[in-house]
């Protein structure tokens, strides 16, 4: 028996890839195992190779593994592509329509199965995924069983004949590859589950969820990769909470949607990917000066420009931080794992309202569209917090004044009042002014108030700015990486310890205002530090000399070919420095 496996399906674009991991997902996670899934898909809507590579496993993991264990393949490019990550042991179930070579360089089991023909026969060539599904339980010696509840969810819709002849798909599949296989039947068997009940999720679902629970009742958005699923979970959920969902014409339009909705009091959101934050940048330099809070999502993926639209990346980090013109007060968050993800969305209103500037969750295409197993959310940790906004009767006062909207305080945030409400009337412009938000471009104002949007980040208050896994005092070697590295980090860090080497971890999750604080120590007591990300010019490294120093003992390990890295690239990539 195994405690863990790594399955993948591939083919056409177009040709229920995707749907053939879903169904094959959802069950084994109902039975309480852990799922990551990692699906990689052409930028186009039909054609292309696209697989959809699943672990699962008898406990928590966050990574695509080395290898892989079961390859199903609905045309040869899926084996020509994929084998590499075989092993002497693996399997290939393959569709017999395409006559299926297997290369001479692969100690792989080739098991020829005619997905198409037996689906056509039972009906339709659309059910050969549920064919190679069948043909997968003979491998692990699953019953089919299993699956008869998603399959009920999924077509039940469609009437009971259409159920059974989907559950008679997989006992065909099933059926023949048990015949095929002889006393290689369960040759891959799994060990028992704990059962336990979890959530199976992308992080674009977490944050979108994270949205609704901290209060989010708007939002304006533009479809692009890998940021679209956000919009669509929203569209779906909104209306019934009382709230919008805007499809704009444009990123620009999106951005200045949701700055006029906060600017009315309700929480709103927008959402996109690089190209797409590039648009919305003018209009994020008008909430730093006008003081109004937002939330934006950037999910990152290959630049520049179109670039790789569907494949992974993290180089959008110094444009998070700087790439308004001018200087505003900004917070950039980056959780590492799908829960992260739902409750640093939920905070990130309120250090928006808190703080009254532009808040940016910072995703990767790894993390947003990664399927995995999710532990209960606890929505009890989620709070709301309004900050300076007014909440009580403002005064008359004589000659009718304005409010001081941009009052010069102490902690740099001013009270902040609703449209409508008595005696709160200011001026709202995006050129400097005074603190009734009067125009104005006397030196002194311009210095004062510049001074006073710069002090609200001096102290940001957030739980956890740095995920921290220290055994060592001091270290051998510190790993440092951020958004969806963490997986691959944490199960090369294992084989690191296994080596002999005492490594300690961090994962920024605050990158701006930079956690200095936190980072320090661990760099100093590290006799080397080394950055893991998806970038070609090591853009978190070089934020964390800029903050921390010991320029002389941080390297970089970077990858941007478009993949997410795996834990043998960074193990040995380790490895080497000693």
């Amino acid at each position: 028996m195994i405690n863990q496996l790594s399955w993948k399906v591939g083919g056409q674009q177009g040709e229920g890839i995707e749907s053939t991991g879903e169904i094959f997902c959802i069950a084994l996670n109902r039975l309480g195992y852990y799922l990551y899934g990692y699906r990689h898909f052409s930028s186009r809507i039909k054609g292309g190779h696209t697989n959809n590579k699943i672990r699962v496993s008898t406990k928590e993991t966050r990574a695509i593994s080395d290898d892989l264990d079961i390859l199903v393949a609905f045309d040869q490019e899926t084996i020509d592509v994929n084998y590499h990550e075989m092993h002497d042991g693996s399997i290939i179930i393959a569709d017999a329509k395409f006559k299926p070579v297997k290369p001479d360089d692969t100690e792989a089991s080739l098991y020829v199965v005619p997905f198409t023909e037996i689906a056509t026969d039972l009906g339709t060539s659309l059910m050969k995924n549920m064919v190679a599904i069948g043909a997968t339980c003979a491998i692990l010696g699953m019953e089919i069983s299993v699956f008869s509840e998603v399959v009920e969810e999924i077509f039940g819709r469609k009437g009971e004949e259409i159920v059974k002849k989907n559950m008679d798909a997989i006992a065909a599949g099933y059926d023949y590859m048990k015949d095929e296989l002889g006393e290689q039947l369960g040759a891959m068997k799994l060990e028992e589950a704990d059962g336990q009940k979890r959530l199976f999720m992308i992080g674009n679902d977490a944050i979108a969820l994270g949205a609704i629970a901290g209060g989010c009742r708007f939002m304006a958005a533009y479809p692009i990769t890998p940021a679209s699923e956000i919009m669509e979970y929203l569209i779906k959920k909104l209306p019934v909470l009382g709230g919008t969902v805007i499809q704009t014409e444009d990123e620009i339009a999106a951005a200045t949607m949701a700055i006029g909705a906060n600017y009315g009091g309700v929480r709103a959101l927008t959402a996109s990917a690089g190209p797409g934050l590039s648009l919305k940048m003018e209009a994020i330099g008008l909430a730093g000066i006008t003081e109004t809070p937002i939330v934006i999502v950037d999910t990152q993926r290959g630049g520049p420009s179109t670039g790789l639209p569907t494949k992974q990346e993290q180089s959008d980090l110094m444009a998070m931080i700087y790439g308004t013109h001018g200087e505003i007060p900004k917070i950039v968050m980056a959780p590492s794992t799908v829960e992260e993800a739902f409750y640093d969305t939920a905070e990130a209103f309120n250090l928006a309202e808190e703080y009254q500037c532009p808040v940016i969750v910072l995703s990767d295409l790894q993390l947003s569209l990664g399927k995995q197993t999710v532990q209960p959310l606890d929505y009890s940790k989620v709070e709301i917090r309004r900050g300076k906004l007014v909440d009580y009767d403002i005064p008359d006062t004589e000659g009718h004044a304005y409010f001081k909207r941009y009052e010069v305080t102490a902690d740099g945030v001013s009270p902040r009042v609703i449209p409508g409400m008595k005696n709160g009337v200011h001026h709202v412009t995006g050129v400097e002014h005074d603190e009734t938000g009067k125009p104005s471009e006397s030196p002194l104002n311009r210095k004062a108030q510049m001074d006073k949007r710069m002090r609200k980040i001096e102290n940001i208050r957030f739980n956890t700015p740095v995920y921290k896994n220290v055994p060592h005092a001091e270290s051998d070697l510190l790993i440092v990486g951020f958004n969806s590295t963490r997986g691959a980090i944490e199960e090369a860090i294992e084989r690191l310890e296994a080596d002999g080497i005492k490594v300690n971890h961090a994962q920024i999750r605050l990158i701006h205002p930079f956690p200095t604080d936190e980072v320090l120590p661990l760099v100093q007591t590290a006799k080397k530090v080394v950055v893991i990300e998806n970038n070609a010019t090591g853009q978190l490294a070089n934020i964390l000399k800029m903050n921390v120093g010991h320029v002389n003992k941080i390297s970089s390990i970077l990858k941007y070919d478009g993949n997410p890295f795996l834990p043998h690239e960074i193990h040995t990539q380790c490895k080497e420095l000693f």
